[in-house]
């Protein structure tokens, strides 16, 4: 387990932007690091956390930021509602659910790619790019990490 060093402010910057004045689920809270980050423009932050040991982690680190909630569990089961802003940060997915929490005008985030795959036989890629009810584009927010951004734009 690391401290959250990786954590990058490249697109911490761009989870501020995306998160003013809407109500955020972040999928893999780690440390709470982008949490936090995104709390100081969001509504409101949910963020879960399968690991205990970085659920408590990220407890701590947003302990005095009153407009985040961290749970611990799978966010399969957790996640409930309908959010602006979806930051996928956890290792596993059922993009149909992602989706489903995501209202109409809102954002999803998936970072930690690597650069210049094939969007075939990428399953997150052919999802996020591919799927009709979405709007996506992928950019580099380093010379070394990708980051795909998706608007839903139908039901």
């Amino acid at each position: 387990m690391t401290d959250g060093s990786t954590a990058i402010p490249e697109v911490h910057a761009l989870l501020r932007v995306l998160a003013a004045g809407r109500d955020v689920l972040e999928l893999g809270s780690a440390f709470g690091i982008g949490a936090a980050a995104m709390a100081e423009t969001a509504r409101r932050v949910v963020t879960i956390e399968r690991d205990p040991e970085r659920a408590a982690a990220a407890r701590e680190r947003v302990r005095d930021i009153p407009n985040v909630e961290v749970l611990e569990g799978d966010w399969r089961e957790l996640a409930h509602g309908s959010y602006g802003l979806v930051f996928a940060d956890a290792g596993a997915y059922n993009w149909e659910r992602v989706v489903e929490l995501t209202e109409v005008g809102g954002f999803i985030v998936k970072d930690d790619l690597t650069p210049g795959r094939s969007i075939l036989g990428d399953s997150v890629r052919e999802f996020l790019l591919g799927d009709a009810r979405l709007v996506a584009t992928e950019f580099l927010t380093t010379p070394s990490m990708a980051a795909i951004v998706a608007v839903r734009v139908a039901t």
